[in-house]
């Protein structure tokens, strides 16, 4: 067969191969092949296995590009299912008072937290909010992510809404990263209508949802069902009317207490719930049932001094396939580093590598319905790697740089 682009002399590729998601003990399975090769053809891998058989197998076209990996490992490039990248403004005042002991409530209730994201973000321009926004691709890009999530969120209000998810689809043009879009007009209650909720989800559903569809700019949508903003019933009311309108579904779910969101998520079928700190043994076995994603965050946990994490290891052992994600966004998902969602995973979460590793690539991707395309390095699949100087396991290395090149597509993109 015809390739392309050859990745050889690796001290180990992790495939994460194989059906998806993965659960249970499953989840470690992380498809090791020590001194590998992968090569691919106009972005789509043709070959993935030992060194010493590439040659017997793949001819390389004429100018073909042969990276040298020097002993480096290979894994799929990164999937990060959960963001908010898409926003304007800059809330880095609040972490201050964060460290000086302030709560995120505390914080909301003075008038910060998402309501001052979003007076900015409806006050900024598309053209602004583009440019912005793609500095952080870049960052995230630097860091291993191929393939990412974006939420609006930070308008709601139907036109502000709209302008966030047609940002997000001319990144999805113009970006390297591979960008999935989600609708989040129930991210917040906006303080017009605070007094009256119960008319903001109307025009959630009335209005919005139809708004959004008939554009054609979102594939899911998001609910943040939390104390104070979403309710169990509101959150199934939109979610029940996205599914009707022809979206997928995930949720916010039990992340600052126990909010009844996981309940939600298994009762109309979600892709994923997300945080789930607060989820408990009735929560796991209900997810586990209907197929849900466990979406977790602890780079969010971190910055936000929650105190405690979602529970990784009572959610594998129940049968949940978990995923990761860095939760980028202004408030409290301070790090665009899938390799840091993954050494939280690993050391506050309990998490071995390999699930970690698993966890922000092939059930990441499962979490985004793109399973078929990304998330691990098999035939057929879309050429999407990291390169990592030396074992892989350096990727969990806080504040080091083993990442030397990202590719997407099978495009090269060196790291800088």
């Amino acid at each position: 067969m015809l390739a392309d682009l050859l990745i050889r002399n690796t001290r180990e590729i992790y495939t994460c191969a194989g059906p998806a998601p993965r659960t249970g003990p499953m989840q470690r399975e992380a498809g090791r092949i020590p001194r590998g090769a992968v090569a691919s053809q106009q972005g789509t891998i043709v070959y993935v296995g030992p060194d010493d058989g590439v040659d017997r197998t793949v001819s390389l076209t004429a100018g073909a590009t042969t990276i040298d990996a020097h002993g480096g490992s290979v894994v799929p490039g990164f999937v990060d299912p959960h963001t908010h990248v898409v926003f304007a403004g800059d809330r880095r005042d609040e972490l201050r008072r964060r460290l000086a002991g302030a709560t995120y409530g505390e914080i909301a209730a003075e008038g910060g937290g998402i309501l001052a994201t979003v007076a900015a973000t409806r006050a900024a321009s598309e053209e602004d909010l583009c440019q912005s926004t793609s500095r952080r691709l870049d960052e995230m890009l630097a860091n291993g992510t191929t393939t990412c999530e974006a939420k609006s969120g930070y308008g709601l209000t139907t036109e502000s809404e709209l302008k966030l998810l047609r940002v997000i689809a001319r990144l999805q043009q113009m970006h390297a990263v591979e960008i999935a879009a989600t609708f989040m007009g129930a991210h917040e209650i906006p303080a017009e209508h605070r007094r009256k909720p119960e008319a903001y989800v109307a025009l959630v559903c009335d209005e919005m949802i139809p708004a959004v569809t008939r554009a054609g700019l979102a594939e899911w949508c998001d609910v943040f069902c939390e104390d104070g903003v979403f309710t169990p019933a509101d959150s199934m009311t939109i979610l029940k009317a996205a599914k009707a309108a022809g979206m997928k579904l995930r949720i916010h779910a039990d992340e600052l207490g126990k909010s009844g969101g996981s309940a939600v998520a298994a009762a109309v079928g979600a892709r994923s719930a997300d945080h789930l700190i607060f989820a408990d043994a009735e929560a796991a076995q209900a997810l586990a049932a209907a197929g849900t994603v466990a979406t977790l965050l602890p780079s969010a946990a971190f910055y936000l001094k929650l105190g405690r994490y979602a529970p990784a290891r009572m959610l594998i052992d129940s049968g949940v396939a978990v995923a990761l994600a860095s939760d980028v966004n202004p408030g409290g998902g301070f790090s665009p580093s899938m390799p840091f969602a993954m050494t939280l995973g690993c050391f506050a979460m309990g998490l071995t590598f390999e699930e970690a590793l698993v966890s922000a690539t092939l059930n990441a991707a499962y979490s985004l319905d793109r399973h078929h395309t990304v998330g691990s390095l098999e035939t057929g699949k879309q050429m999407d790697a990291v390169i990592v100087e030396g074992p892989a396991i350096e990727l969990i290395r806080a504040g080091a740089r083993p990442i030397q090149t990202a590719i997407k597509k099978g495009r090269i993109i060196e790291i800088r």
